[in-house]
């Protein structure tokens, strides 16, 4: 299929990033830990997107145009995401979690 390399080792490797991506989203108590195990959710996304689109359509390119339009999400969510983190480490020197109690404007 894809030059040798067989559907099932894509969605292995898309299916271990995407449980990766969800135990550290809900086991790490660090804002930027937790950036990172979406993005990870997300990138396991786009394997699953890119590797049905060649199996099922391999003349088309919408998987490869919904990856990049992820990709495009992703990278503006992480700009945000990091923004509000900082801001948050400037105004409590923390960015843990479970010590946060409130958030103010």
């Amino acid at each position: 299929m894809f030059d040798g390399v067989p559907l099932s080792w894509f969605l292995i490797v898309a299916t271990i990033m995407f449980f990766v991506g969800i135990y550290g989203f809900l086991v790490r108590k660090n804002l930027i830990t937790m950036l990172m195990s979406l993005e990870l959710i997300l990138n396991s996304v786009n394997i699953n997107f890119v590797a049905f689109n060649k199996l099922l359509y391999p003349n088309h390119l919408e998987g490869m145009f919904f990856s990049i339009f992820i990709i495009a999400v992703a990278a503006s969510e992480a700009s945000v995401a990091i923004a509000i983190i900082i801001n948050i480490y400037r105004r409590l020197v923390n960015i843990d979690v479970e010590k946060m109690e409130e958030m103010k404007y």
